[in-house]
């Protein structure tokens, strides 16, 4: 009988090429003035959380997108990944990331 180690490896998603990976924000419920949302409407969530960046975006100086920053974001050519059971990650061509939202200090 022989024993098999118990080790299990992480998988990541590394986005190639000039893209990103964004986890996208959860859907609001609720408007700021407090009007509460129907569950059928689809309001398409535009921002999210950068998860991690390809090579090509993190050397390109025209592109001042860093791990973990809010963006604002066009998901008409995201790519779902299928990693999570929400389906929350969507690698986006950096062209579609449109905002980057920044806190002055």
């Amino acid at each position: 009988m022989t024993e098999q180690s118990s080790t299990t490896s992480l998988e990541t998603v590394e986005p190639i090429g000039k893209r990103v990976l964004i986890r996208k924000d959860e859907d609001k419920k609720q408007t700021k003035t407090g009007i509460h949302l129907p569950d059928k409407i689809e309001i398409p969530t535009l921002t999210g959380r950068v998860v991690s960046i390809s090579a090509q975006v993190a050397n390109d100086v025209d592109y001042p997108i860093q791990q973990y920053d809010r963006v604002l974001f066009n998901p008409k050519q995201g790519i779902p990944v299928d990693f999570e059971g929400d389906n929350r990650l969507f690698v986006v061509p950096v062209e579609d990331v449109v905002a980057v939202f920044r806190r002055e200090s």
